[in-house]
């Protein structure tokens, strides 16, 4: 058994205990270790199977910054605890200085309003490690040290995303990745007319519940429609995602046969060969699946989906071999690994996809930011940036699906049982937040290469949806501050 302590420094942050109890142990690739977090007065013991080296993944609160999730550098067990926010300064420190390395390596000019930023918290950070026998006084001292490195991050990032979009936007007369919307339920009468300004393409879900919600009752009227509707739009079309392999995912009367896995395929294959046949040659594009990584359908193994997801694969691909075949990952971090639930990295289960010759062709991954903890892909931009070129090195296009909320109350209309997360960058989600974020986001997503088309989640709050508040219409109807914001990533500068 593996024990690593970390001092918090203070009582006062022990109202982020929930938090804290959140936090998990990673290994130097980023593979995440089963981990249960206890808080004994003001120690975090982190406990795991495995005695190795680590790196603790844990939201700690910024000045300024709200509780993104942060990352040491890897440490080994000890007798003694750690200073935590010393230990995190040093590992965001290392991230930074490493991430501007390289991309000052690959041309990229630096500001020196980063290289007064670094130079300031890393003096802090070694004051801090000075006051190391006074642990609230060290992290005093660090979360200064913090609140400059995330600072830093900022300027460090916002340059890098102006250069390479110059760049882009040189070699390209077009936006350098394609931007989309999840129409969801929303009737086409119900569509502004002004869609195509902003979008370039249009998801259309056909997810499996909504089409056939009793056994062998069709109800494709609305997605007829959205698809005519999108030709008609000149819009690029993406089909899915087909097969939800969450829990409860699939239509209810598909539960009769889950104890017959090999029925249950016949089923999957019979629904997926049918929607790609009735609009093969309008929808190039399909997701046959999603959640793929961190599903529990009928409490299936992970073997069990990755077998069903290649065979849905093999089937789509039958049907329409000039069309090209997606997956949807969720949580692409892999923290829901934390809960010892899962043996195999989101990593792992692309690469055996990808290695079966079934005929994947590229992957969306889903971000949901500003969300509770357990559901809450919340990281500094440079870390998501990281996030992006390591997804980028499997060789394969990727949409990025991204979820952010508009506001903190309840939502009638989604369909998880989620909470915003008001803490995480320090102020509260409104349209105005909503907004910024996003447009932060999708000018990072425009910068990376292997990045060929981002998504909203879903249109409209008055439809049903998967993320509270996170439409760019609400409840009422009326367009939030994002669709307005969308207008500028459309058009090259």
């Amino acid at each position: 058994m593996g024990l690593m302590r970390f001092d918090l420094g203070s009582a006062d942050l022990l109202p982020y205990r929930s938090r804290f109890e959140q936090a998990f142990l990673s290994s130097y690739d980023g593979t995440v270790f089963p981990t249960r977090v206890e808080v004994h007065g003001t120690v975090l013991h982190c406990i795991r199977q495995k005695s190795d080296s680590g790196k603790l993944n844990i939201s700690w609160p910024i000045s300024g910054f709200g509780m993104p999730i942060l990352r040491t550098c890897s440490l080994i067990e000890r007798e003694a605890p750690y200073v935590l926010a010393v230990e995190l300064a040093r590992g965001q420190l290392c991230e930074l200085k490493d991430q501007a390395a390289s991309w000052e390596h690959a041309g990229m000019l630096v500001p020196e309003q980063y290289e007064t930023l670094y130079r300031d918290a890393y003096r802090d950070f070694v004051l801090a490690t000075f006051e190391q026998h006074d642990p609230d006084n060290a992290t005093r001292i660090a979360n200064v040290a913090l609140a400059k490195i995330c600072h830093a991050e900022n300027v460090l990032g916002k340059a890098y995303v102006a250069q390479r979009l110059q760049v882009r936007r040189q070699r390209f007369a077009h936006p350098p990745a394609l931007l989309g919307c999840d129409l969801g339920e929303v009737p086409v009468e119900k569509l502004p007319d002004d869609f195509a300004e902003r979008f370039g393409a249009a998801m259309i879900s056909l997810d499996w519940r909504s089409v056939e919600s009793e056994e062998g009752t069709y109800n494709w009227d609305l997605f007829d429609e959205q698809v005519e509707w999108g030709q008609k739009n000149k819009l690029m079309l993406v089909g899915g995602p087909l097969l939800d392999f969450q829990e409860n995912g699939l239509p209810n009367w598909v539960a009769n046969w889950k104890h017959d896995i090999l029925n249950l395929q016949s089923f999957l294959s019979d629904y997926v060969e049918t929607v790609v046949t009735r609009y093969t040659g309008k929808i190039r594009t399909w997701e046959v699946t999603a959640r793929v990584n961190t599903g529990g359908l009928f409490g299936y193994t992970e073997d069990n989906l990755l077998a069903l997801t290649g065979r849905m694969i093999d089937v789509a691909r039958q049907v329409d071999g000039d069309s090209r075949v997606f997956i949807r990952i969720d949580r692409p971090w892999g923290d829901y690994q934390a809960r010892g639930k899962h043996r195999l990295t989101p990593w792992h289960v692309v690469d055996a996809l990808l290695r079966s010759g079934m005929g994947l062709a590229g992957i969306n991954l889903e971000l949901a930011i500003g969300y509770e903890p357990g559901r809450n892909d919340a990281r500094r931009l440079l870390r998501f940036s990281r996030l992006i070129d390591s997804w980028g090195s499997f060789g394969v296009p990727l949409h990025v699906t991204v979820a952010c909320p508009s506001r903190a109350d309840k939502d009638p209309q989604a369909g998880l049982e989620i909470k915003v997360d008001d803490l995480q960058d320090g102020k509260p989600w409104s349209q105005e937040h909503q907004a910024e974020w996003f447009s932060d986001f999708v000018s990072l997503l425009m910068a990376k290469q292997p990045v060929v088309g981002i998504f909203w989640p879903h249109l409209n709050d008055a439809y049903p949806h998967r993320f509270p508040h996170a439409g760019l219409f609400n409840a009422d109807g009326e367009p939030k501050i994002a669709w307005d914001r969308l207008k500028e990533h459309r058009r090259p500068e």
